[in-house]
């Protein structure tokens, strides 16, 4: 491998199609797509201060960096790539990416962030200001992620998330196959539309949220801060270790309640022997 060292790039494609090359302690600015089209790259301490710095590239290895807010736009159609240690203040970064792989990296400005990305590892991830967060993310295995930011994970498809803290409204709209474990989810109108929803020892506060979902299933659920839940929900099945402030026409399916709750069913049009409710 070839090293490139201590040096400020500029200019437009400042390191075009570079192959096999180590780049330490670099600095990139005032030039457009410095790595674009670039194979085999392992960066270190590095800093990005300019637009798309990381376009098209193939087994790039990113460390201890930082990408400044002015490198918009700075991952896009990448293939297994590895980013790890930053502090990335860009805003719209990582799209359209195959094999990614983010580990303790801190967004202050996630605007846009993570969308349409396939083969997705996070891990020890702190995201603000983060609107659509991971949206249309497929295939993605995501430990301790901390978000801040509405509409996270819209679309998203076979989505396995654990040990997070989500504050986010209409998180996970039209969402497919996503399992959540241990986490927190804050906000309103949540998983609506939503196929295939798994949640496991998580809390969850949301206004009217679960609603029009198909293939819903909750594992000691603390839902005491969610309230006109399940609305048009089908194929439920339930077990809530603290029930919600009030359930609304379900559809279909299995309700284990801990302690009494408001029940609405005001839709004639709903079968009512569909939906089995158990109290303690």
């Amino acid at each position: 491998m070839k090293r490139i060292e201590g040096r400020t790039l500029t200019g437009e494609r400042a390191l075009f199609q570079t192959r096999d090359a180590e780049i330490l302690s670099c600095r990139f600015e005032d030039g457009e797509s410095p790595l674009k089209e670039c194979r085999n790259l392992v960066v270190k301490k590095g800093v990005f201060a300019w637009k798309y710095p990381l376009w098209y590239g193939k087994k790039i290895s990113v460390s201890d960096s930082s990408f400044l807010k002015e490198a918009r736009a700075g991952v896009w159609y990448t293939e297994n790539a590895c980013f790890s240690d930053l502090v990335y203040e860009a805003p719209k970064g990582f799209r359209a990416c195959k094999g990614l792989t983010l580990r303790n990296v801190s967004f202050p400005d996630a605007e846009e962030t993570l969308w349409w990305n396939e083969g997705v590892e996070i891990q020890n991830v702190q995201a603000r200001n983060a609107p659509y967060f991971g949206m249309y993310t497929k295939n993605a295995h995501i430990e301790n992620l901390d978000l801040v930011g509405d509409y996270a994970f819209d679309h998203a498809e076979n989505v396995i998330i654990s040990h997070s803290v989500l504050k986010t409204k209409d998180a996970f709209w039209n969402a497919k196959n996503v399992t959540l474990v241990g986490c927190v989810i804050e906000g309103e109108y949540f998983a609506w539309n939503a196929m295939n929803l798994v949640l496991i020892d998580c809390k969850v506060s949301s206004h009217q949220g679960f609603c029009y979902i198909d293939g819903l299933r909750i594992q000691n659920g603390n839902l005491e801060g969610t309230d006109l839940c399940f609305e048009y929900c089908t194929r439920i099945d339930a077990t809530l270790s603290a029930s919600p402030l009030s359930i609304k026409n379900p559809v279909s399916g299995r309700i284990r309640l801990s302690s009494p709750t408001e029940l609405i069913q005001n839709d004639p049009s709903i079968d009512l022997d569909g939906v089995e409710i158990i109290l303690p």
